[in-house]
């Protein structure tokens, strides 16, 4: 079963977490957001409070049926990286349901990743083979909450609390099954298909981030038709939680300028 969380009245909004993260990482949202929307967060398979079973899966079906689930017709998705890619999934296989995006470091399947990424994966791979779950943490903090420019004390260190409990309790909760479940793209030419996307786009990205993530932005911004893009400074991959007055002020200030 996927945890999910409704609340809030008004139009229809779905917090899509990031894979370093889970559906906490909206705490600093989730009071104000519900304020003037209703709003659907959850956790991914795998993350939180959703457990992983084996067998093969689709994230963005899940997504899917939880708006209908919860009655949700038509909602504009602020995805974060993970959850950014499943937007833009979302996007194309059920555009009907799709009021607008906002896609804030967002995955991108095909991206050409760069050798210095692949190195932290292997490192982080290798910490969890050993057994060792905080080295592996420590890999995922320091790549993405730090950011390549910035050393752990540049960083809040609350906010790298928070994202090393949610990504530890990810390891917990996959590291069973690394063998036995896998998961589908819905769509699986994402990247090919941008031009396609109707929803009005809001692309964001953290000043810190890695350069991965800046050139999946660029590309966003410059094949999705309209899309708007904007750039938060200091922070890397967690914008919401590390500078969340301005994260709020772009994303709703967004999507009241398109409802």
């Amino acid at each position: 079963m996927i945890y999910s969380e409704v609340a809030g009245e008004g139009p229809e909004l779905v917090l899509l977490h990031e894979g370093i993260c889970d559906s906490r990482m909206w705490d600093p949202q989730w009071e104000k957001f519900t304020r003037s929307y209703r709003v659907l967060r959850f956790d991914f398979r795998g993350y939180g409070r959703s457990p992983l079973a084996p067998g093969r899966f689709a994230s963005a079906r899940d997504v899917i049926e939880l708006l209908e689930r919860h009655g949700f017709e038509r909602a504009a998705l602020v995805g974060v990286s993970l959850g950014g890619r499943v937007a833009l999934e979302i996007a194309l296989a059920a555009p009907e349901r799709v009021a607008a995006l906002v896609l804030v470091g967002s995955g991108l399947p095909g991206h050409d990743w760069s050798e210095e990424l692949k190195a932290t994966w292997d490192e982080e791979e290798s910490a969890l083979r050993a057994g060792e779950l905080d080295d592996a943490v420590e890999v995922t903090l320091r790549t993405w909450v730090d950011g390549p420019r910035c050393t752990p004390e540049d960083v809040d260190a609350d906010v790298r609390a928070r994202v090393a409990e949610m990504q530890r309790r990810a390891f917990e909760l996959q590291l069973p099954f690394e063998d036995e479940a896998e998961e589908d793209l819905l769509v699986e030419d994402v990247a090919r298909r941008l031009k396609e996307i109707q929803a009005p786009t809001l692309v964001l990205v953290g000043a810190e981030d890695v350069p991965d993530i800046h050139a999946i932005a660029d590309r966003l911004a410059r094949e999705i038709p309209g899309a708007r893009r904007s750039t938060i400074a200091n922070t890397a991959h967690v914008p919401s939680m590390e500078r969340p007055e301005e994260f709020d002020e772009l994303v709703l200030g967004f999507l009241e300028s398109v409802r």
